[in-house]
């Protein structure tokens, strides 16, 4: 029977961390996942990595600090996916007086020590570019700083770092059933794909399974779990792109929710979102039509121009597997974590996640092994802050200039195609361009810009299997290649499956 230290069940963001960070501490760890990578609530989100403003007036200043001080960590750890934003709120006295906000970004400008990015600055949108979208009556609002990063990517490079330091990443399998035996768990997994089962021993078990952790729980004889959880559904929808500039819109609504309106793949906006309660199979989250009129109601508040339902090209919802804090309203339940180890008489342990979000993956991972290593005597020590991931490795963390210089590497690219693979891979860029001298080199074109040496990458290197792992998952192509584009990949991708495995085209660098 094969064995390991540590069983991750879950490839969302959670799951991803804790691998990296047990693997680079000297562990043995699988991690199983019984979709793709990111497949559910990890590729749903806002793409943003941020303190979180509102939570200042839910007094989260916990979470907010640690947010803030993650924010700074992870801009240097992957500059390439991750880049910073600049917020434009508008302000309405009837919503919340200025003081309070001016107090709310004073504090957000502050609580989480030194910071890169620039400070709050207020505005009169008369004279001001950030103005323009806006109806003329909305007379000033106010300008911080956050983050915006690729958050189906994040969890790949993640994985991909657990896997450089020897973790071993399945995805497409699923956690059957897993018992206690003395200080080992006995764990049974399928692959979805061959139905193959397989028994592994694990000495510790951790469930980051996300809307399913419960059903985790439910899977492992003898398990329980002190904490509950809340399912809440988060919908976004993407329209054609709303106004000129790079920054982004925090919308503030009567409900005392905020929407954000955030460019999105250059011809976009990206609108969201929602919070409502959600029961039912978390594989099953769809948008609302009440949601949808939510949002577009939310924007054409505040903007000159109305937003309505038949403008969405593209909309989804995922599930956020909150710690249940019994706050009344689904926006109020905090977003912070918890962490409930079942260890009953120093047996073997299981770790279940509750909660988090994405800006605060690394701190969650690495309180997560501070739990598990008294289990393990030999585990090194947290490493995690100052490491980068793959192809963050930047020439002086400039992503601007990293792009720039690819274009003029390769001269023959479209400069659209070269910022998207600067920005999507960075320094590995190189990697799948290798020795190209001509368009024609990078092999069948799908649409969009992908070609056949991107996804031979994307295979070989990042477990994508199915045309939805690259498309909406890995690139963010789906709005821009058409059906019959698809159809040429999901071919490829089955004539690949049939074919002998290459050798990939590239072994993943352990971190810096």
């Amino acid at each position: 029977m094969d064995s390991c230290d540590v069983l991750i069940v879950g490839g969302g963001i959670n799951g991803a961390g804790i691998a990296r960070d047990a693997a680079g501490r000297g562990l043995s760890v699988l991690l199983c996942e019984q979709a793709d990578l990111a497949g559910a609530t990890s590729s749903a989100s806002s793409k943003l990595i941020h303190g979180g403003l509102r939570y200042l007036e839910q007094r989260e200043f916990r979470l907010v600090r640690e947010a803030l001080a993650e924010r700074e960590v992870l801009l240097r750890s992957a500059p390439h996916i991750i880049r910073p934003l600049r917020f434009v709120l508008p302000h309405d006295a009837a919503i919340r007086p200025r003081w309070m906000v001016r107090l709310g970004l004073f504090l957000y400008d502050h609580i989480g020590g030194r910071r890169s990015l620039p400070g709050t600055e207020a505005i009169r949108f008369a004279t001001h570019p950030y103005g323009a979208p806006l109806r003329p009556e909305i007379a000033h609002g106010f300008v911080y700083s956050d983050c915006w990063v690729d958050d189906a990517r994040l969890v790949v490079l993640n994985a991909r770092a657990a896997a450089a330091r020897g973790a071993a990443v399945r995805t497409r399998t699923r956690l059957i059933a897993a018992r206690r035996e003395g200080a080992s768990w006995i764990t049974r997994l399928r692959d979805l794909h061959s139905g193959v089962e397989q028994e592994l021993r694990a000495h510790a078990l951790v469930n980051a399974a996300g809307p399913w952790v419960t059903d985790v729980i439910a899977r492992a004889a003898s398990a329980s779990a002190q904490r509950g959880m809340r399912l809440i559904k988060g919908s976004h929808i993407v329209v054609p792109r709303l106004y000129d500039g790079d920054q982004a819109y925090i919308l503030q609504n009567d409900d005392r929710r905020i929407v954000f309106v955030i460019p999105f793949q250059e011809r976009y906006s990206l609108v969201g979102t929602t919070d409502v309660p959600f029961a039912g199979d978390p594989a099953d989250v769809a948008i609302a039509p009440d949601e949808t009129a939510y949002l577009c109601a939310a924007v054409s508040r505040w903007f000159a121009t109305a937003v309505t339902p038949d403008q969405v090209v593209w909309r989804y919802s995922g599930v956020r597997p909150l710690y249940d804090d019994h706050a009344e309203t689904a926006s109020s339940v905090t977003r912070d974590y918890v962490l409930d180890l079942d260890a009953p008489d120093g047996r073997a342990p299981l770790l279940s996640v509750f909660g988090g979000k994405i800006t605060t993956f690394r701190r969650l991972a690495e309180h997560a092994l501070d739990k598990l290593t008294p289990f393990f005597s030999a585990a090194g020590p947290a490493w995690t802050r100052t490491a980068i991931l793959p192809g963050g490795d930047l020439p002086d963390g400039d992503a601007t200039r990293f792009a720039t210089g690819l274009a003029q590497s390769y001269p023959f690219l479209p400069a659209g195609l070269a910022r998207r693979l600067a920005g999507s891979y960075g320094t590995e860029a190189h990697a799948i361009l290798g020795d190209a001298a001509r368009l024609e080199d990078l092999g069948v074109a799908f649409g969009g810009g992908l070609t056949a040496r991107e996804v031979d990458f994307l295979v070989d290197c990042e477990w994508a299997r199915e045309p939805d792992d690259i498309l909406w998952r890995r690139t963010k192509l789906g709005l821009a290649i058409d059906d019959a584009g698809v159809e040429r990949l999901r071919c490829y991708l089955a004539a690949r499956t049939a074919a002998p495995r290459r050798d990939g085209l590239l072994i993943a660098r352990a971190e810096r």
